[in-house]
């Protein structure tokens, strides 16, 4: 286990080191400056605030800051926050993301599973079709396509919720509906098709020869195995809650780290740009390897290390 654990955290760490360098390649390769926007900025106060923001630099000075800035995790200041640092702004919108990420991740993960699990039991019925269907519908659909019909249906036509903002449970519904909705269609139909198989398996029909209830084979025995393959791609569906969130935050108004993150691309703010980027890839980079970690621990047959 501690050899495999060292593995993963040199590959982490490699694969962090490509994310930001491959960052810092992509930015600096777009022409212009985040001063050239400024129409009252003359060239002589355009010159002072590259040199005080070091963008005057040579690229392999700026690099290497840039690096180190990635090891002590202080990002600097915004560009077009001077009074606000990236750590700051990281600090305030953050627990915001995660958040609705952690409660569309909840209910994608239970309602996901449910819907499979029915599915499969009802298989080739009329409510495997109908949830199915629905499963389809929700992979096809991008979130903010269904982020737009939700608000005009149930927050201006009815009225039912309110449509911007993060300031009580009835602004998480519509925002957290729409994010989890593709994750959840995803998780139902890996779980239906997982469990069709584990259901014809002949430990399950050993089960049932031996009298035990229909809920007890498949909560206690089938439904575990049937969950490997959900847990295997948690790593992903958690990595696509997290950045798709940046497009629901912006429509619904959220203060999160969506919305600072598309406005530092809209303003050319590198330094939060860098940071929002860095911080990211290295959250789910973690979360890959959490995931590894339960996927090994939780499934006998995976081996984590080599016996000697």
């Amino acid at each position: 286990m501690a050899k495999y654990i060292g593995q993963r955290l040199v590959a982490m760490l490699l694969t962090i080191w490509v994310i930001t360098t491959l960052t810092f390649i992509l930015m600096k390769a777009i022409p212009g400056s985040p001063f050239n926007e400024e129409r009252n900025t003359n060239e002589n106060v355009q010159r002072n605030l590259e040199a005080y923001y070091k963008l005057d630099q040579p690229l392999i000075v700026q690099y290497l800051d840039y690096m180190k800035s990635l090891i002590t995790f202080d990002f600097g200041p915004s560009i077009k926050q001077p009074s606000q640092t990236v750590n700051d702004l990281i600090g305030r919108g953050f627990p915001i993301s995660f958040e609705l990420g952690m409660l569309a991740l909840l209910v994608a993960v239970v309602s996901g599973i449910l819907l499979g699990v029915i599915a499969a039991l009802k298989h080739n019925g009329f409510i495997d079709y109908l949830a199915m269907t629905f499963a389809v519908l929700g992979i096809s659909i991008p979130n903010f396509v269904l982020a737009s019909l939700l608000i005009q249906q149930l927050a201006v036509t009815y009225k039912l919720f309110p449509t911007a903002t993060w300031t009580s449970p009835m602004h998480m519904v519509l925002p957290t509906l729409a994010l989890a909705t593709g994750p959840m269609a995803i998780i139902a139909r890996l779980t239906r098709s997982s469990m069709i198989e584990v259901l014809t398996q002949d430990y399950i029909r050993t089960a049932k020869a031996k009298g035990l209830s229909p809920a007890k084979i498949v909560f206690k025995h089938a439904l575990k195995n049937a969950l490997m393959p959900v847990i295997t791609i948690l790593g992903t569906l958690v990595a696509g809650i997290l950045t798709g969130s940046f497009v629901i935050e912006k429509i619904f108004a959220i203060p999160g780290m969506g919305r600072y993150f598309v406005e530092s691309i809209n303003s050319r703010d590198y330094p939060v740009i860098m940071g929002t980027t860095v911080f990211y890839s290295i959250f789910l980079i973690v979360m890959l390897f959490l995931v590894d970690i339960a996927y090994g621990i939780l499934d006998p047959r995976i081996k984590l290390h080599k016996k000697g």
